[in-house]
């Protein structure tokens, strides 16, 4: 099977880094396909990054099911477009948000998101209760630009393992879950020193993603994820009219 995984953001050394987080986990003949958006902002960080990454999302998911992808990941951990890519798209669509925690409900009662940024971190609470898991997770930001995650010298690795040991001593968490993509190489190197479970959304996703197209599922395409009805679209948008009924 094919699984495409799209980096909304256009850093494309991001993107290499969920590839190789991605064909580690990927079973014996899944091949993974990386695409990175060719507009928008070099990371997303809050509301307004995440709405001008959709275009660029959206144009990468159609050009990747219409060259044969069985399903695709959005490789930010914010789930951007994730809702309008599964009304786009027939096949399967994996966000890491949603993908991280239902993966972590499996291994723990009680688990905490470790992000980014503040601003990350209320969006992803609203995330995870929307998923019904407000009840058993915690949200913490490790004030870290995301971009800082490509810099071994900005000491964004000790400010991240300063709040998993805050999570595991004040929180009573039981796993851990890394909320961003840019973190996705660190999971078993944490999982290891702290000796619980520590989830990489693309991992997660690519498991989820195998298991959908491995029964033959696809997104349902009744009320909620329908495709979107013909109609016209101007300006810069013009591109994205819909065609189907």
């Amino acid at each position: 099977m094919r699984i495409l995984i799209v980096n909304p953001n256009t850093t494309v050394s991001m993107t290499e880094k969920a590839a190789e987080a991605a064909r580690a986990v990927a079973g014996h003949g899944t091949e993974i396909i990386a695409a990175t958006s060719k507009t928008g902002p070099t990371s997303i960080e809050g509301h307004y990054d995440g709405a001008i990454a959709v275009p660029g999302l959206l144009t990468e998911i159609r050009d990747g099911e219409a060259a044969g992808a069985h399903a695709a990941i959005i490789a930010c951990f914010d789930d951007t477009g994730l809702d309008a890519a599964r009304a786009l798209a027939d096949i399967p669509v994996l966000g890491l948000c949603e993908s991280a925690v239902m993966t972590a409900a499996l291994l723990a009662q009680r688990f905490t998101v470790v992000t980014t940024l503040e601003r990350s971190r209320v969006l992803i609470e609203n995330l995870i209760r929307h998923y019904g898991m407000g009840g058993r997770a915690k949200v913490r930001a490790a004030d870290i630009p995301v971009l800082e995650l490509e810099d071994e010298a900005s000491g964004a690795i000790q400010k991240l393992r300063r709040q998993i040991e805050r999570a595991l001593e004040e929180d009573g968490a039981e796993a851990i879950v890394l909320g961003c993509a840019g973190m996705a190489d660190l999971a078993r190197s944490l999982q290891r020193d702290y000796g619980v479970p520590v989830i990489d959304g693309v991992a997660a996703a690519v498991k989820q993603a195998e298991a959908l197209v491995a029964q033959g599922l696809k997104t349902s395409k009744r009320s909620s994820y329908a495709a979107p009805l013909h109609k016209l679209y101007t300006g810069t948008m013009r591109g994205f009219a819909p065609s189907g009924s």
